[in-house]
């Protein structure tokens, strides 16, 4: 049974202990899901320019050194934890790329764009209108992201941000509750009742967008 894989408690029991082997395992373990969080999340005028893993590798440098901090306190899954320090780096791209004077990204962004209040209104939003390609559906693409973008930054944040997290970055229930500070059962009142709107929205707009990846 040696060659049996470790389990991750034994794995963060190991990396308390300093076996550097055992947290860059965790680190991998995670590294999909937090991909999935900054591709989702990074603004759309960066698509190109920015790659989503350097942006979670950069993350997992920067946890690495800081690990001991977590073993100290460990208050939040490991997950978690990671999760809050690749949004940070990824606050920090935004603003490194899109604050620039040398060479600002907003001049790469079309004039018909709309101006966002909310950066998980934009991540929904760019998701969304990411399958309109059927000529049908693209004759209308203009209309399609200005009511959408419309509805969306209507919604209540707390219901976008759970949409969010839930359907796009795919945490559990319990994983949204801890991101949000609610309790888990509301987060999954919350997460229907978004799901729900969400999809009213989409039958509302013009074409007929079954296509729209929800």
């Amino acid at each position: 049974m040696a060659d049996e894989p470790l389990t991750a408690d034994a794995l963060l029991a190991r990396a308390a202990g300093g076996d550097a082997e055992a947290w860059g395992a965790l680190l991998m373990a995670h590294q999909e899901r937090l991909w999935r969080m900054v591709a989702f999340r990074l603004d759309r005028r960066l698509r190109g320019r920015v790659d989503a893993i350097d942006v979670v590798q950069d993350a997992f440098v920067q946890a690495s050194a800081h690990r001991s901090e977590y073993f100290r306190a460990p208050g939040a899954p490991l997950f978690l934890w990671l999760r809050t320090i690749v949004g940070n780096k990824l606050v920090e791209t935004h603003r490194h790329h899109l604050r620039t004077r040398m060479r600002d990204a907003k001049r790469d962004e079309p004039l018909e764009a709309p101006r966002w209040r909310d950066d998980t209104s934009a991540a929904l939003c760019s998701q969304l209108t990411a399958g309109l390609t059927r000529p049908s559906v693209a004759a209308v693409r203009g209309e399609v992201r200005t009511r959408l973008a419309a509805a969306i930054d209507a919604m209540d944040p707390v219901d976008r941000e759970i949409l969010a997290l839930r359907h796009f970055e795919q945490l559990t229930s319990a994983e949204a509750a801890q991101v949000l500070g609610i309790q888990e059962y509301a987060a999954a009142k919350r997460h229907l009742r978004a799901l729900r709107r969400l999809r009213e929205m989409l039958a509302d707009m013009p074409g007929g967008l079954t296509e729209l990846r929800t």
